[in-house]
């Protein structure tokens, strides 16, 4: 391995711009966060006085003191519920992440029900389906803390009602492919929410608090004239000792999460491998230094391998190929002691670059290494000499590598992500294991000004051709309006309320969130399918 040279000056007028700059985002990242949890905390009196926890308490009874915790999607939603950016209140009315219980490492879910009685809001199914689709493609099983008011009738969507029942296919195939789903039931779970507990293995209810049934009192009574109390409808008394729904009878939410746990604790499950020798090396180099890198300006050029070197263990980075194609850089090297390879760019990916790359996607596969994809480029080059040197063949055989790759791809939005370098760098499209964005992330096609030029051109040469030549304001006016398109469409609180990555992080917290899901890779490949065994029928 060959350590990386710190080129980093703290003094320098850049770095402080840089870190000034950064440290902003994640301010405004966090602020927005932080309204979720705060908008949940206005129902703290009112859960208390009726004996219950806040949705968030909860998750901290359910996980393991002091074990780390993965929040995912936490900006789903933005402004997507109302347009007003200072009103918005994301997260979708629900709460992901990946955590330990009793020691196993699980997919945690929980209804916001301190928000709007925990109604799905703007992005929640997605979230749902995207949480799931994590925990099915690595292996984890899954704790879901329900108490749910359902769809928001008011808002009612055919498409949502439709999608929706791909959340009960997907609790199916996680049983089926032998992950267990342990639901605690809180609360309501109503109408369609209602299979989203009666598909799990294992049910917990609360009683005087628990409500499942498939149509309410008001529902019932229109549809059929019978009346009915929720209690004799849904209640957890009914269904532990009567329709068999309830698997364990809890007197409060305090003894229904404990429950929850000692299921977990007795599952003859895996547990992560305690760690062995000695710890691996630490970078050379402080990673509070990444937040001066980048700039915020994605035009302005950056050397990558500084980052790379604030992330892997003794920041040691072998990297291939240097002299060819040398803005892809390409090299394997160690994150908490787990082999990773890296791809990322120092501008645009050429020919050479694509061709690396390439070869280096697949021989990662050849040794089972997991590659991390740093995105970095303003897309693949463009113009005569590089249309003559194959740069659509040569980016074909890249995105055919991407989409082929047989190990984890893990992505991390650090700078600009533009048009098919978001492809060939394995953007969101192309499904890699997890994908986070840096708070200063940029991803679209191209960037406002040049779409603005296209579009100016193709405006000019129109008019030139009607013989009628446009005027210079309405010209203007026209480039002002696409590039404002493109700058309120490209930043992470539109691409990440989008849920087009699985959260925005702190640069400083890379290397943290990196073995963390790298260790939840490699548990995933350690399992074998063969011994996957399929759930019993419920009764």
């Amino acid at each position: 391995m060959t350590v990386i040279e710190n080129s980093i000056s703290h003094a320098s007028e850049t770095y402080q711009a840089n870190r000034a700059g950064m440290l902003a985002q994640i301010a405004r990242v966090n602020a927005v966060v932080g309204r979720t949890s705060a908008a949940s905390e206005l129902s703290k009196k009112r859960f208390h006085e009726r004996g219950q926890l806040l949705p968030r308490e909860r998750i901290a009874l359910l996980l393991d003191p002091g074990a780390p915790f993965l929040e995912l999607s936490a900006l789903a939603g933005y402004c997507l519920d109302t347009p007003d950016p200072e009103k918005s209140i994301p997260g979708g009315g629900t709460i992901a992440g990946i955590g330990f219980v009793s020691g196993v490492r699980c997919m945690v879910t929980a209804s916001d029900s301190g928000i709007e009685a925990g109604s799905l809001q703007p992005m929640g199914l997605d979230k749902r389906l995207r949480s799931q689709e994590i925990a099915l493609e690595n292996k984890l099983p899954s704790v879901q803390l329900v108490e749910s008011a359902g769809a928001n009738l008011m808002r009612y969507r055919v498409e949502d009602f439709i999608r929706g029942g791909t959340t009960f296919r997907n609790l199916a195939l996680l049983s089926a492919a032998g992950l267990p789903v342990v639901t605690v039931t809180h609360g309501s779970s109503t109408a369609g929410g209602a299979y989203q507990t009666g598909l799990s293995d294992y049910i917990v209810m609360v009683r005087g608090r628990t409500r499942a049934f498939l149509a309410g009192p008001p529902l019932l009574k229109a549809a059929t004239g019978e009346i009915a109390t929720e209690e004799e409808l849904g209640g957890a008394e009914m269904h532990t000792s009567t329709s068999g729904l309830g698997d364990y009878l809890a007197e409060d939410d305090r003894e229904a999460l404990g429950i929850a746990r000692q299921i977990m604790a007795d599952l003859n499950w895996d547990r992560a491998l305690p760690e062995s020798g000695e710890p691996p090396r630490e970078p050379l180099y402080d990673t509070e230094e990444l937040l001066g890198i980048m700039p915020m300006d994605h035009k302005r050029p950056v050397d990558m391998k500084q980052i790379i070197a604030r992330i892997l263990d003794g920041s040691d980075f072998l990297e291939i190929g240097a002299n060819y194609g040398p803005a892809t850089v390409c090299g394997h090297g160690r994150i908490g002691g787990q082999a990773i390879g890296i791809i990322t760019n120092n501008g645009p990916l050429d020919p050479n670059g694509a061709n690396k790359a390439t070869h280096f996607i697949q021989a990662c596969c050849q040794s089972r290494t997991p590659i991390l994809y740093l995105n970095n480029t303003t897309g693949y080059m463009v113009g005569k000499a590089y249309e003559e040197a194959g740069m659509i063949k040569h980016g074909s055989k890249m995105i055919q590598a991407v989409t082929n790759a047989t190990v984890p791809q893990i992505t991390i939005y650090c700078g600009a992500s533009f048009g098919a370098g978001n492809y060939g760098m394995c953007g969101r499209g192309f499904h890699p294991r997890f994908c986070f964005s840096w708070p200063n992330a940029k991803t679209a096609v191209m960037g406002g000004e040049q779409a603005a030029g296209t579009m100016a051109i193709v405006a000019e040469a129109a008019a030139a051709r009607r013989g009628k030549p446009l005027e210079p304001e309405k010209l203007e006016a026209m480039k002002s309006q696409i590039i404002d398109v493109f700058e309120r469409q490209m930043d992470v609180f539109a691409t990440s309320g989008r849920l087009l990555d699985d959260g925005v992080i702190d640069p400083r917290d890379t290397r943290a969130v990196l073995i963390n899901v790298l260790a939840i890779c490699s548990e995933a490949e350690r399992r074998n399918p063969q011994k996957v065994q399929f759930s019993v029928a419920r009764p």
